[in-house]
């Protein structure tokens, strides 16, 4: 039993490093996308454009984890659903460590550069003191960032796996087992 447990969480972890993998490829190309065309149409329309494609080769992959995980273990429709959300688990833990990361040591400018573009936006609407309390918010927003992604990424995958997994097993509610 507890070698079967290994591999379950082996296996989830490997998967799940794969889809973090394309998320941290998909914010590096997009804010080097971002710092080289600096904003427009053209860097709008690219950023939305890796974002659909990100999106849409995380759901592939889940798919086909999911689906080889299914095929070893009989379709058991509880099991792949869980298979499922501890590969979630594992990519938004990741993720959202690396969004840590970069925030914090490897470009630590990125959210003074994001409060200075919003607060140069938004400076004719607002009084001294928002534009202060704005400023001093400066430190909280990179462990604010970490959850805010690890909570994100964790519910979105939780929904597709519910959703791949009913396909490939049966139409059960994956909440009702």
């Amino acid at each position: 039993m507890a070698d079967d447990r290994s591999n379950f969480l082996n296996e989830s972890g490997k998967a799940g490093l794969v889809l973090a993998g394309v998320a941290i490829a998909y914010m590096l190309i997009s804010n080097l996308i971002s710092g080289v065309l600096k904003g427009g149409f053209l860097s709008n329309a690219l950023a939305f454009a890796l974002w659909a494609g990100k999106f849409a080769l995380c759901i592939w992959l889940m798919y086909k984890f999911l689906l080889a995980f299914a095929l070893k273990n009989d379709k058991d429709r509880s099991r792949t659903f869980n298979y499922g959300m501890m590969v979630a688990l594992c990519s938004a833990v990741v993720y959202a460590g690396f969004y840590l990361l970069y925030v914090t040591v490897i470009a630590p400018d990125t959210i003074s550069k994001a409060l200075d573009t919003a607060v140069q936006a938004y400076s004719g609407m607002l009084t001294s003191d928002q534009i202060d309390n704005i400023m001093n918010m400066e430190s909280s927003l990179p462990t604010i960032g970490f959850f805010a992604n690890l909570i994100w990424c964790w519910l979105i995958g939780t929904i597709i796996s519910a959703i791949v997994s009913s396909n490939i097993c049966n139409k059960s509610n994956p909440f009702d087992e």
